[in-house]
């Protein structure tokens, strides 16, 4: 049976998960405690008095959220306004060049509420990181979803690998430079495999994109204005 206070974000979950947290890491605080996902069940009172202790006994710095939506970010900080409280300092959500859905809402509420939004996936299973190049010189081949996936995206794909040598940049280093000139975010998330990954996505963070970039990569990819503009106007 699913107990309330076993799971999610009610106040004896976050004390024990915190505190389990804390000795397999072997120190004395984290810097960033992130509420994983939105708990529909639990109160934002019972969640923010939860973190507030957690804060004042010197836990737990800054709070933030991963794969919220504007809504739930907007309860989120309404609620520990009330409170005098922080409330949250980051959003961490699906974004890349491929998965635009958070400009419709969520980077907006980001803005607006002063949250810094961490992106994941920002290479989309690694299918911006040159991957037709990859499968044409037979250093990787995908099955399954990602597979289904490329071939239904396989053009914009191609365009954009073309775009990337054009500009002399290597496919992920262009994506995650794109990601850096997006509103409200302040770094994605890579997971390198290898050094040569590593300095790779190093490299992104010099990288410059003029407004004619930034446009021909919205027409290979194209995102969404914010809402209701995006669906109403």
């Amino acid at each position: 049976m699913d107990w309330p206070n076993t799971s999610r974000l009610s106040a004896l979950n976050i004390r024990r998960a915190l505190d389990a947290s804390l000795r397999r890491l072997r120190t004395d605080y984290v810097d960033l405690y992130q509420f994983h996902h939105v708990d529909r069940n639990t109160p934002w009172d019972e969640i923010w008095q939860a973190m507030e202790i957690a804060v004042q006994q010197g836990k737990v710095l800054y709070a933030g959220s991963s794969n919220f939506a504007g809504w739930h970010i907007a309860q989120a900080q309404e609620a520990a306004a009330r409170r005098n409280f922080n409330g949250l300092v980051s959003e961490q959500s699906l974004y890349n060049l491929i998965q635009r859905d958070v400009e419709r809402e969520l980077i907006p509420a980001a803005q607006a509420y002063g949250l810094g939004v961490i992106p994941w996936s920002p290479l989309h299973g690694g299918l911006l990181g040159g991957v037709i190049r990859k499968e044409n010189e037979g250093v990787r081949r995908l099955e399954g979803r990602a597979k289904e996936t490329l071939d239904r995206l396989r053009p914009r794909i191609e365009q954009y690998e073309a775009y990337a040598d054009e500009l002399g940049h290597e496919p992920g280093e262009l994506a995650l430079a794109w990601l850096l000139h997006q509103p409200a975010v302040t770094g994605p998330i890579v997971g390198p495999r290898t050094l040569e990954q590593l300095e790779s996505a190093v490299r992104a963070v010099d990288i410059k994109l003029d407004d004619a970039a930034l446009a021909r990569l919205d027409e290979i990819f194209p995102g969404y204005k914010t809402a209701p503009e995006d669906y109403a106007w």
